[in-house]
């Protein structure tokens, strides 16, 4: 914990979700928060696994503090975008017998889904594919038809390949999209294997925006660099880092990019009255950055310096 806090303020980033989480890495955030090692705030969900233990105990998402947070119940749907394994309602480029795979039948990923639901937690399922969306979405509106519950905040772990119908059931849903940030820029090689007509519903921050929805991003670190300005730019351009384009359509500006990684990130975990903006009343976290990304030409953005980064009100990086 010392060395990616060091590691994510030096990039400029004051908040971060922690994807799948367990008892141990909750011990370690406290841990590293007594010591004065934590210079980040963490929301960390809960692989599904620990689930009954959680429970026993009484913890839901909501339960800690601005530094350390209980978040979602995580659960797996489907495969991988950069191993391509996610699983698609069309077969790969080159692999006509391979849509991907599914980790979770929808029975149980039902299951545990209801009992976290029941008992107030927040859901978060990694779905990627076209075709393991649909059945995560169908596992959201049976719970909200069986057990309506206000405001679920029911969240989409990846969401990367969507088409309009299930755009317009996530915004019916409330629903909460997180796709890769980086993964234009970075995983350009492996974008060939999707094709042209399906890289321009992918990473769909265009289409989501357009329709509504709460959609944030996510770096998928260690499978993708973390780094903010390189989300930046990625989302800006859809430009790899060989000068191919994957998806245009999708282009989105800087500053949706901007509200879409602080204002949006902070409404997924619940706390859009504690952070998100720069403003009276809400924490003191923020980045000082050596080029105003406003100004930058979008091909550069992944070149301005984080100058300082605050958390707390204290200095916990300086260049």
């Amino acid at each position: 914990m010392k060395l990616i806090s060091k590691m994510m303020s030096r990039a400029g980033i004051t908040s971060a979700t922690d994807a799948g989480g367990g008892p141990d890495d909750l011990r370690a955030y406290q841990d590293a928060r007594e010591e004065g090692e934590l210079s980040l705030r963490v929301y960390c969900h809960i692989r599904a696994p620990h689930l009954d233990h959680m429970l026993a105990a009484g913890v839901r998402t909501g339960l800690g503090d601005e530094w350390v947070r209980v978040g979602a119940v995580k659960m797996v749907c489907d495969g991988s975008i950069s191993e391509r394994t996610a699983r698609l309602s069309q077969p790969y480029i080159g692999r006509p017998e391979d849509r991907g795979i599914l980790v979770t039948q929808e029975a149980e990923l039902y299951a545990t889904a209801a009992k976290a639901h029941e008992a107030g937690w927040q859901l978060g399922v990694h779905a990627n594919g076209d075709e393991a969306i649909d059945i995560t979405l169908r596992v959201y509106e049976r719970l909200q038809s069986e057990h309506p519950r206000r405001d679920p905040r029911f969240r989409l772990e990846h969401c990367t390949l969507v088409n309009d119908d299930l755009v317009r059931r996530i915004k019916a849903l409330g629903a909460i999209p997180t796709p890769f940030s980086t993964y234009v820029y970075y995983h350009g090689e492996k974008m060939l294997e999707y094709g042209a007509e399906r890289l321009e519903s992918m990473f769909a921050l265009r289409s989501f925006l357009d329709a509504g929805v709460m959609v944030t991003q996510a770096s998928d670190y260690p499978p993708g660099p973390f780094e903010p300005m390189m989300a930046l730019q990625s989302e800006v351009t859809r430009i790899d880092m060989k000068g191919n384009v994957w998806g245009p359509r999708q282009r989105i500006t800087v500053l949706e990019a901007l509200q879409v990684g602080t204002l949006h990130g902070a409404y997924a975990s619940f706390e859009e009255g504690l952070k998100g903006s720069i403003e009276a009343g809400k924490l003191a976290d923020l980045v000082v950055l050596g080029r105003d990304p406003l100004r930058e030409p979008p091909e550069t953005l992944i070149t301005i310096p984080v100058e300082r980064t605050m958390a707390g009100g204290r200095w916990v990086f300086e260049a």
